[in-house]
């Protein structure tokens, strides 16, 4: 059985927060990029980062985790040049990676756990694609290796969303609790909605 890895996605520039890095911002005491990715390092055999450049203080929220940074120097061209320079520095032994969004702070190990485990049952490679109870396609999603080349051919800013269409047939939507697939924090309202909801 071959190795899965988790490719979070962290060069971006947070432009709808207004001024404020919402990879930084904390949850559970801890800046958000570095949660993601210590949960990431629970749940896979690898874990990728990418980030827009050495100096960037994301690095320094990621410091003494053991995992593989990728500075990515043209990402404002777009989601894809994350997902490009981040795949393509895999190490060669993975089965499958799963992109992770750094900006989803209710996916638990438990969720990426779930994917995993059901990836690894399957008799075939297939797609999945958490999902909100009432079938809404989220985050995150797990590609098999054989996705890769295509993967390493995306442009512009839709992520993966062209591969997911080409392999509409073998994809799988895996249900996670609540909202989890779906909260994504991207702006300061939607941040001042979700800290309000959590238990003091």
């Amino acid at each position: 059985m071959g190795a899965i890895a988790v490719l979070i996605p962290a060069a971006g520039a947070s432009r709808r927060m207004r001024g404020t890095d919402k990879l930084l911002m904390q949850v559970g005491g801890e800046p958000l990029l570095r949660r993601q990715a210590r949960q990431a390092l629970q749940a896979a055999d690898h874990v990728t980062v990418t980030l827009p450049d050495p100096d960037h203080p994301r690095a320094a929220a990621l410091a003494g985790l053991p995992v593989q940074l990728v500075f990515v120097p043209d990402a404002d061209s777009g989601m894809s040049a994350s997902l490009r320079r981040g795949i393509g520095l895999l190490p060669e032994d993975m089965d499958a990676a799963m992109i992770l969004p750094a900006d989803m702070p209710d996916l638990t190990v438990e969720d990426l756990q779930a994917l995993i485990a059901l990836f690894r049952a399957l008799p075939r490679p297939m797609l999945l694609q958490g999902c909100s109870d009432k079938d809404s396609p989220g985050h995150p999603v797990l590609f098999p290796a054989d996705c890769f080349p295509a993967m390493l051919a995306l442009s512009g800013d839709q992520g993966a969303r062209a591969v997911l269409a080409a392999n509409r047939h073998r994809l799988r939507l895996v249900t996670l609790p609540d909202r989890h697939a779906l909260t994504d924090l991207d702006t300061p309202e939607a941040w001042a909605e979700w800290q309000a909801r959590q238990p003091s």
